[in-house]
């Protein structure tokens, strides 16, 4: 059962818990259907499977679709049919640009830096008492529509928070009125949720895969100053200097040591004939955003509009 506003923080635990004491299935076998495509899949030792389907014929619309999932091996004891859904973004060739997007101190407060910290913010909280950062929303919904109002740009969260955190972090989002967007998480355990290097090639490797995916379209990327966002995305732009836009770095670590060494990318980015812009907060990357016109001038007036108060610390 999903949590509501006024849970506390015992049913918070409890859920989290629920979550993360998920047992794993090695080498499930996973039936896909979508699109007259019928494939099946092994997964990994976790549980974890990953699928590229070819179409015969290209689909007839773009945007959401949804993929027919069913365990085929092993079945339940009690014999009965598991089934779920997938969702698929196509998006359309009215899309200008796509966005990619950290979550973690980027689109809401999680404290990441400091593990324990984050730890005893999701016991606190859940989808329903968490906010983003102020203007937030907004902003993402113009980068989707774009300058024009009708781009349907796309958008990709690629984040080092667990697989376990994906249906409170889809709530979360359409809770906020958050554009959708595929999740790319990470799995859970010591060995790759909490180490830095794992961190950098995970984001790299998804990053890569889509920028594959959809070799017509240019990229923005947002991210934070707290972790290595700055540097991950540099290493992009060095890669495929021509298929970044812009990098905006939410701005949450005034260590001057960490300010200079943002400072020393931004000059190697630029350099690469892309831009690194270290944002105070929404508004200002908003207002970047309008002069290199990746959304509509309009849009400003609902960033400023949708602008919560940002405390000191997280939200309560």
């Amino acid at each position: 059962m999903a949590p509501s506003a006024g849970e506390r923080t015992w049913h918070n635990l409890v859920e989290l818990y629920k979550r993360f004491e998920s047992d794993e299935v090695p080498q499930a076998r996973v039936r896909v259907r979508f699109a007259g495509v019928d494939e099946t899949v092994t997964a990994d030792m976790e549980g974890y499977f990953r699928i590229d389907l070819s179409l015969a014929t290209p689909l007839e619309r773009s945007g959401w679709h949804e993929a027919e999932l069913e365990l085929v091996d092993p079945l339940p004891r009690s014999g009965a049919a598991v089934r779920a859904a997938a969702p698929i973004l196509v998006p359309p060739p009215t899309a200008r640009f796509g966005v990619i997007s950290d979550i973690d101190d980027t689109v809401m407060w999680t404290n990441v830096t400091d593990k324990l910290r984050m730890v005893l913010l999701l016991v606190r909280s859940n989808a329903h008492t968490r906010k983003p950062f102020k203007g937030v929303a907004a902003f993402y919904r113009a980068l989707r529509d774009g300058a024009s109002g009708a781009e349907n740009n796309p958008v990709f969260y690629v984040s080092g928070s667990p697989w376990n955190l994906y249906t409170p972090l889809v709530e979360f989002l359409r809770l906020q009125r958050i554009p959708d967007g595929p999740l790319l998480l990470k799995d859970f355990g010591d060995h790759t949720l909490f180490a830095s290097g794992d961190q950098q090639l995970h984001k790299l490797s998804h990053i890569e895969r889509i920028f594959a995916r959809y070799p017509e379209l240019p990229f923005v990327l947002i991210g934070d100053s707290g972790e290595k966002d700055p540097e991950i995305y540099s290493e992009v732009v060095r890669r495929h200097p021509d298929r970044v836009r812009v990098l905006y770095i939410r701005s949450i670590d005034p260590d001057p040591d960490r300010v200079a060494a943002i400072d020393r990318l931004i000059a190697e980015v630029r350099e690469a004939g892309a831009q690194l812009v270290l944002a105070p907060d929404t508004e200002f990357a908003a207002a970047h955003a309008a002069a290199e016109g990746l959304i509509g001038t309009q849009a400003l007036a609902d960033v400023r509009a949708d602008k919560r108060e940002e405390l000191d610390g997280p939200p309560a």
